[in-house]
């Protein structure tokens, strides 16, 4: 069976190992573009937000290539995200397409249903479970080092001699995760990836910003949706902290930890679940303050209501805990000159504030 699933970030590399290892062939949809935009904006309702527009694109984009059968997951709470799955299968058969959408919501709701659509991929190969459990395992060992490695380029970028050096290492490093097959390849893989990461040259002399970037899941996980505002901010000579990977989300959804240290943290300003990443957005600023960060970019695609709830909150938040906090808000007009003019002038109240207390300080 041909399978495509949603890009989003780096992820495009394990959903191809997973499904590849099920025996079935990963339609791997093309990077997120104008075109992709373009097509999924065309073919959405006109208040559709952005995540739910480059989506459909990308999964046209992918029948176009011969997929068969689109892996998605749903959502729950008071957010338009649960409802993609089902809106997209109803636009694609409106336009002529017999691609089928399989929904994966959380085990907790569900738990036979989630077992039930899983035997439904491993079953036509004969897979047993036994065997889908190492391949899930092994799926998963390579999700984590390609979150590890991604995460220690924000810390290499601000200090890079060689302007986007720390990019191009890390392409070459997603290259050789993507060809481990064995954990012993996978962890050999790691180990040259993190080497060739901390053998780049860099200024130890300069004090880079610390901005911790929060906001809806897949404007935060995709640079395309998101302008490649850490990559921008890191060559700008800021240190940025993802709030969520991709392996975040897994374990809230999948394991039993979920969300309740940030629902701790947000718990003095929000104590009720408002969807989406809501809460975290709330529960993260609060921590990022803690750590002693100097501000906070809220991502969030434009009529995203969890955010707006959250953007509005954050603003007491931000006037008790003395930290700045920036909202983007992201849909097709977004240009990137314009949000690299924005970028630059909070860059420049961050380090005035800075210098303010520095100079307090002596």
């Amino acid at each position: 069976m041909k399978i495509t699933f949603p890009y989003m970030g780096t992820s495009h590399i394990t959903f191809k190992y997973l499904i590849e290892s099920l025996g079935h062939q990963a339609i791997v949809p093309p990077k997120p573009s104008k075109k992709t935009l373009s097509l999924g904006t065309q073919n959405s309702p006109e208040f559709s937000c952005l995540p739910f527009k480059i989506l459909l694109g990308s999964y046209l984009e992918a029948i176009e290539q011969g997929a068969e059968l689109i892996i998605t997951s749903g959502g729950k709470g008071p957010c338009r995200a649960g409802y993609y799955g089902i809106l997209h299968q109803k636009l694609l058969e409106g336009m002529g397409h017999s691609t089928r959408i399989l929904i994966f919501e959380s085990p907790f709701q569900n738990l036979f249903d989630f077992l039930g659509k899983i035997k439904s991929i491993i079953a036509p190969n004969k897979v047993g479970w036994l065997e889908f459990w190492g391949h899930y395992k092994r799926a998963w060992r390579k999700m984590q080092i390609i979150d590890e490695t991604e995460a220690l380029t924000y810390e290499i970028r601000p200090l890079e001699c060689n302007k986007g050096e720390t990019t191009k290492v890390f392409n070459r490093c997603l290259d050789l995760i993507d060809k481990a097959e064995t954990v012993a390849e996978m962890e050999s893989a790691r180990e040259q990836s993190l080497r060739l990461l901390r053998e780049i040259p860099v200024d130890n002399q300069r004090k880079p910003l610390k901005i911790g970037i929060i906001g809806e899941i897949y404007v935060v996980l995709e640079p395309f949706a998101n302008l490649d505002i850490q990559v921008t901010l890191g060559e700008m000579g800021v240190n940025t902290d993802r709030s969520i990977y991709l392996t975040d989300w897994t374990k809230e959804n999948t394991a039993f930890n979920g969300q309740r240290d940030i629902k701790k943290f947000a718990q003095p300003y929000l104590n009720e679940m408002i969807g989406g990443h809501g809460i975290n957005s709330i529960g993260e600023t609060v921590r990022y303050a803690q750590r002693g960060f100097h501000g906070v970019v809220q991502l969030a695609p434009f009529t995203c209501i969890p955010e707006i709830v959250a953007k509005g909150i954050l603003n007491k938040v931000s006037q008790d805990l003395n930290i700045p906090v920036m909202t983007v808000f992201l849909d097709e007009q977004t240009g990137k000159a314009g949000l690299q003019t924005r970028l630059e002038a909070f860059v420049d109240l961050l380090n005035h504030k800075r210098q303010r207390m520095e100079d307090i300080a002596i």
